[in-house]
């Protein structure tokens, strides 16, 4: 379908965010499902939880602006789940494991702070800014997983290098 105006390359990107939000929530909880440590786990729960508030607060925009979402492929995410089974099963360390589950979470969720970005600005342009503020906690949500999944990739590099330096002490 061709996109004439900005307005539809709005709506365009915010069906494409909802059904990215949407996605996310399960690919998140497939994620959490095959994490072993428990705080990585816990923390992909929560972004699973937070990302089905994220659907109703675009829900919430496409009502403000008196739209329904267009339809998409979601080929992207397909992709990246794709790659990501296949590329855990060849991991046999549970440490480097626990590192790429957050790498790949990382990803994931940059992807979307693009986007949000993107959409607040277009929210604006477009004098929308009932759907900006809705936009930017939905981004504020996704900062605060960036900062969390920081966290915990340095206690994990913590406690390798510890084990590290026990096995070359022994």
């Amino acid at each position: 379908m061709p996109v004439k105006d900005p307005k539809e390359v709005f709506l365009a990107l915010l069906s494409s965010v909802r059904q990215g939000a949407e996605r996310g929530t399960q690919i998140y909880q497939e994620i959490s499902e095959l994490a072993q440590d428990p705080d990585i786990k816990e923390a992909l729960e929560a972004r699973a939880f937070i990302s089905e508030q994220a659907v109703a607060k675009l829900d919430r925009c496409f009502e403000l602006i008196d739209e329904k979402p267009m339809k998409g492929t979601g080929r992207i995410q397909d992709v990246f789940v794709e790659d990501f089974r296949k590329e855990l099963a060849e991991i046999q360390s549970p440490i480097a494991k626990n590192l790429f589950i957050l790498a790949k979470a990382n990803h994931l969720n940059h992807l979307r702070i693009g986007e949000y970005v993107t959409l607040t600005a277009a929210a604006d342009l477009t004098g929308h800014y009932a759907v900006g503020v809705l936009l930017e906690t939905c981004l504020a949500d996704k900062l605060a997983f960036v900062e969390r999944n920081r966290r915990l990739i340095r206690n994990i590099a913590a406690t390798a290098e510890t084990k590290v330096r026990e096995r070359m002490a022994a």
